[in-house]
């Protein structure tokens, strides 16, 4: 029986969904303008309490009417909606915008019908989370028309049973006999009553993902936003409305994810009585649809979590939804191999044998895949060719024997092979290039911008992607390969394409993402056995809907673990760490230049899915040892890490120190990783305070074999005394309960 529920008000002309957890409360107001009530803790029975207060705001329009009819204290720009128009009486910033043949953009869309549905609805050619039987959710269904426009909207609420999760989404039909165009079209809305809010964002730049960033609002309008043609570093499609209060542990949040991996756009407006707007759908900069009689435009879809626990409990919520929801396939639920990647110890610059060098150095470390990065295909010595050319001179790899025997090698030694490729790019130097310039994305009579020397292809044109897909089938049917890198080292510019009208190139960016997840799932589905990682210059494109096709993604191309710290914790606030892949790489480090000890080296990117990307050949012996040590202790917790219950301790933005815990299932296992970043002459002695574990419990320290109770882990906490008189340490505790 489904704990999800969607009851129906019908003298209220109210609509309630809910489950143990949360609530979800909408309205049909006067003249069919759908409102929004609650989205918050758990309500039993609405009785009305958040009924609209009728009063008279100077300069606030009124609904249309005889003049005897108008009510003066009613009106769109103060009332708290579902989906705002545009240009019909709400000045606030509106979720949607068509451009009808007259040349207007105004909107106004009114109550029509509604279904209830079990389940979930499944969105065409679009990622999103799902159910494996109807008694997982239950899915609202609302019908709004613009009767002038003759288009009918529909909004798409799906609450699941057991999670405090609403998936909401929007589809737009054109019921007119004349095209209309779509000027911005969001997924989502929702207005919050007169409160003192704030929000947490994750900007961020290449090699620096991800960075928490938290402020008040301010009156008028905020915009965390991409128009780069991906997701991107500098601006991840996830927000966080939050109390003034809210802590790890304590307060409420509203988690806001878009499963999307393109340009997108959260718009947060503070109006003039202190009511908070929060829109968020496909970035409206540079976007047009063009929607002809009886087409249908779908958004895509976003996450929306409540949690009264702080932002723990906001982040646990995504982590099991997009882990278990979300991601699918062979490798949804199973450990990840812990890969050696030979591109920071060879870079373009290997041959034969120096890859077998690293295969012989990894195999008795206990590594168990080896990945060959850029540069085994083509004339490729270095960035600036052959990208597109991914068959037509892979027998003449540096490798004796080709892909074919790399493979073959790499097997012999009980390790598994990974390739990487870049399939949305082309170089000028190249075969592709030269027989179809009309592939890339180019403006006539204009350069082409170039960035990293390579160009971009138009993934908007079937002929394209299936170029492209054909390439690479062609290795795939033919080598064995456990393992594809899917990388995407530039963004999006000159975006038009040369199939298109000129009315439709406002289509081209939304249809170029469409284009990249038409590819991922025709290679996810032929090679449901390849584990595929996503990769934008490290992570430029982690989001919800990469998780969709690619379990796991690489988080930055910053290997400094005390980078990483910021990195991979602001990650987790959204994202599960079964996604976030993380390498041992060499001292001093690639990016920073910052001397490291592997130790703390091993110990950050132990806390995602553990990987090496350095020169085994050039390390002492006492060094390979360590790194065997760090893989053995890895394989006795990987389970945990990867799957189990992970929870902020620590934050490294708020000082010298950084901890996380994971916790298992049943939390009889607890492993804990603490951090302090720069030594001290005076050094404190804080203490570190475990959380969600079993109070009463006896825990052993796997280590040591000192014994605590749960209680005392969490109420009094351990000690962090410094390990040694230098920066950048580390210690781990294993956990396990006394039986």
């Amino acid at each position: 029986m489904t704990n999800a529920n969607i009851y129906v008000d019908h003298q209220r002309k109210v609509f309630h969904l809910s489950n143990n957890q949360i609530s979800y409360l909408l309205q049909v107001e006067e003249g069919g303008v759908l409102s929004h009530l609650y989205f918050g803790k758990k309500i039993y029975k609405y009785h009305g309490s958040r009924k609209y207060p009728r009063l008279d705001r100077g300069f606030s329009p009124n609904l249309p009417g005889e003049p005897h009819q108008v009510d003066r204290g009613y009106s769109k720009d103060t009332l708290l909606q579902e989906y705002g128009g545009f240009d019909t009486g709400d000045f606030r910033q509106a979720a949607i915008k068509i451009k009808s043949v007259t040349g207007v953009q105004a909107t106004d869309f009114r109550f029509k019908s509604f279904d209830i549905l079990e389940g979930k609805v499944h969105l065409e050619h679009l990622p999103q989370s799902y159910v494996l039987s109807n008694d997982e959710a239950k899915t609202l269904i609302i019908r709004l028309i613009d009767e002038t426009l003759s288009a009918e909207l529909t909004l798409y609420y799906t609450i699941y049973a057991d999670r405090p999760v609403i998936a909401r989404s929007v589809s737009l039909k054109n019921n007119s006999n004349q095209k209309i165009n779509i000027e911005k079209i969001a997924s989502f809305q929702i207005d919050i009553p007169s409160s003192d809010l704030g929000v947490i964002s994750l900007p961020g730049a290449h090699v620096h993902e991800r960075q928490i960033e938290r402020q008040s609002l301010r009156h008028g309008v905020t915009e965390f936003s991409s128009h780069r043609g991906a997701s991107s570093h500098h601006m991840n499609p996830f927000v966080a409305i939050i109390s003034p209060t809210t802590t790890e542990n304590e307060g409420e949040a509203i988690g806001i994810q878009l499963v999307y991996s393109g340009n997108h756009q959260f718009t947060i407006e503070k109006d003039f009585v202190d009511q908070v707007r929060v829109i968020a759908g496909i970035n409206e900069e540079g976007f047009s649809w063009l929607l002809d009689t009886n087409e249908i435009f779908q958004t895509p879809e976003t996450l929306l979590v409540y949690s009264h626990e702080g932002l723990n409990g906001m982040s646990q919520a995504y982590h099991h939804l997009l882990r278990e929801r979300v991601a699918r396939g062979k490798y949804q639920f199973s450990q990840r191999p812990i890969v050696i990647n030979n591109w920071e110890a060879t870079y373009f610059d290997f041959n034969s044998e120096k890859i077998e060098t690293i295969l012989d150095e990894s195999a008795p470390l206990g590594i168990e895949m080896f990945v060959l990065d850029d540069g085994w295909f083509g004339r490729r010595d270095d960035d600036a060719s052959s990208l597109g050319d991914w068959f037509e001179y892979v027998d003449k790899l540096r490798t004796g024997g080709g892909l074919t025997g790399l493979s073959q090698k790499v097997h012999n030694k009980g390790m598994k092979f990974g390739l990487w490729f870049e399939p949305e790019m082309i170089s000028k130097n190249s075969t592709l290039y030269r027989n179809h310039p009309e592939y890339a994305l180019h403006i006539p009579n204009r350069p082409m911008t170039p960035s990293r020397d390579q160009y971009v292809l138009d993934f908007s044109q079937k002929v394209v992607i299936d170029n492209i897909y054909q390439q690479m089938v062609d290795i795939l049917d033919h080598v064995d390969i456990d393992y594809i890198k899917w990388d995407m080292n530039r963004h999006l510019t000159e975006v038009r394409s040369a199939t298109l009208p000129a009315e439709q190139q406002g289509e081209v960016s939304h249809r170029y993402v469409l284009g990249v997840y038409d590819l991922a799932e025709r290679l996810t589905k032929r090679y449901p056995d390849i584990l595929f990682e996503g990769c934008s210059g490290g992570g430029g494109r982690f989001d919800a809907g990469m998780l969709y096709y690619f379990p796991q993604s690489w988080a930055s191309d910053n290997t400094d673990p005390v980078e990483r710290l910021k990195i991979q914790y602001g990650t987790t606030l959204s994202y599960p760490v079964s996604s976030m892949t993380a390498h041992v790489s060499a001292s001093p480090n690639h990016q920073t230049g910052r001397q490291i000890s592997l130790k703390i080296r091993g110990d950050v990117a132990s806390a995602g899915v553990l990987g090496y990307e350095l020169n085994l050949a050039s390390l002492q012996q006492q060094e390979k040892k360590e790194i065997k040590a760090q893989i053995s202790f890895y394989k006795k917790i990987r389970e945990l890490v990867q799957y189990g219950d992970f929870y902020r301790i620590k934050s490294p933005f708020d000082g010298n120190e950084a901890a996380w815990e994971f916790v298992s299932t049943d939390k009889k296992e607890i492993v804990l990783f603490y951090y302090r970043i720069l030594s001290e002459a005076q050094p404190t002695f804080t203490t570190t305070k475990l959380s969600n574990i079993l109070s009463e419990a006896t825990y052993t320290d796997q280590e040591t074999k000192l014994l605590y109770s749960g209680d005392e882990l969490m109420s009094i906490g351990l000690y962090n005394v410094p390990v040694s008189q230098a920066d950048f340490t580390s210690s781990v505790y294993h956990f396990k309960v006394q039986e």
